[in-house]
């Protein structure tokens, strides 16, 4: 028989993120992050390649890359509203850690596999940070996606790319419940 755990299922069957514009200070400390990232770092990983990394972005950094967010979608010709959507998640945010995909060589391990791993990774910081009680939403948007950005704002290499932003901090509300899938309609069972 299974050895169940009612409380960590009731959390995965009610999780809700909570949307970053809600947040608000206090963020994690570094202490407070340490076991958070800890817990992120135990996702699945075929051939322990390790194929991600964080990069913490505190509030002084924020404002720093509100700013190159906004140059860079200009510079792509983003509309006023893109830019400033852009530019938005950075100048509201308190912390945020970008999971950095590293795409690393492998016979072994194909890229896909690689960036389901970093999915998985961004998934486990979300749910590991409401579980300790922080409100936290996983965001990516035109940053995460320019070159430009990701090289001059958080040192990307040629291999690496943004996974997600995810940001945490003290929630103002919890959001109300949204539509879920319809379980029945999405799945298939194969019994012979």
């Amino acid at each position: 028989m299974p050895a169940p755990n009612p409380a960590a299922l009731d959390f995965l069957l009610t999780r809700r993120s909570r949307p970053a514009k809600t947040l608000t200070g206090p963020a994690p400390t570094r202490d407070e992050m340490t076991p958070l990232l800890t817990a992120a770092a135990r996702s699945p990983d075929h051939g322990k390649l390790e194929p991600w990394r964080f990069i913490v972005i505190e509030r002084p950094a924020m404002a720093r890359l509100a700013d190159l967010a906004e140059t860079r979608a200009r510079a792509e010709g983003q509309s006023d509203e893109d830019v400033a959507k852009a530019r938005q998640q950075f100048d509201q945010g308190h912390l945020a850690v970008a999971v950095i995909e590293i795409r690393k060589p492998s016979p072994k391990v194909p890229a896909i596999e690689q960036s389901h791993s970093a999915g998985a990774v961004c998934l486990a910081l979300l749910n590991a940070a409401l579980a300790a009680g922080w409100g936290a939403n996983w965001l990516t948007g035109f940053a995460a996606h320019d070159r430009g950005f990701c090289h001059a704002g958080l040192g990307l290499g040629e291999n690496e790319s943004v996974a997600g932003f995810i940001h945490i901090a003290t929630e103002t509300s919890a959001p109300p419940e949204r539509p879920r899938p319809d379980i029945k309609a999405i799945t298939t069972w194969l019994s012979d």
